[in-house]
C-alpha cells in the first residue's frame, strides 16, 4: 500500500517562505509523478507543481512559477517544495499526491494516493 505524508507547512507573513516535504513509501519511488496540490473551502483542488520521479520533468501552476521551487531526493523516496515569496493567496491545505507513469497537473482526479494535507497560512 502507497503511504504518502507531508510535513512542514505553518504560518508566515506575506512575503515570507515555507518548505513543504513529502515522504512516499509502501511501493517504488521510480516511474511515477509526484504531485502538489491546494484546496481552499469549498473550492476544488488546484495543481500547484509536479515532478516525474524518473527524468524529472517540472511542471508549475502559472500562480507559483518564480515562487515556488519543486524538486526530489529520490534516495529519500520525497518530494520538496520550496515557496518564497508567498502571498495571502497561497493560504490553502497544501496535499501531497502520487500516480504511476506521467503527471497531469490539472487533473487530481488521475492521482491515486493522497496525503492528509498540511495548511499553509500567510497574512497580510
Amino acid at each position: 500500500q502507497v503511504l504518502v505524508q507531508e510535513s512542514g507547512g505553518g504560518s508566515v507573513q506575506d512575503g515570507g517562505s515555507l518548505r513543504l516535504s513529502c515522504r512516499m513509501s509502501g511501493d517504488a519511488y521510480s516511474g511515477r509523478c509526484m504531485g502538489w496540490f491546494r484546496q481552499t473551502p469549498g473550492s476544488q483542488r488546484e495543481g500547484v507543481a509536479a515532478i516525474r520521479t524518473t527524468g524529472g520533468a517540472i511542471h508549475y501552476a502559472d500562480s507559483v512559477k518564480g515562487r515556488f521551487t519543486i524538486s526530489q531526493d529520490s534516495a529519500r523516496n520525497t518530494m520538496l517544495l520550496e515557496m518564497n515569496n508567498l502571498k495571502v493567496e497561497d493560504t490553502a491545505k497544501y496535499l501531497c499526491a502520487a500516480r504511476r507513469g506521467s503527471c497531469y497537473l490539472h487533473s487530481p482526479e488521475a492521482y491515486t494516493d493522497w496525503g492528509q494535507g498540511t495548511q499553509v497560512t500567510v497574512s497580510s
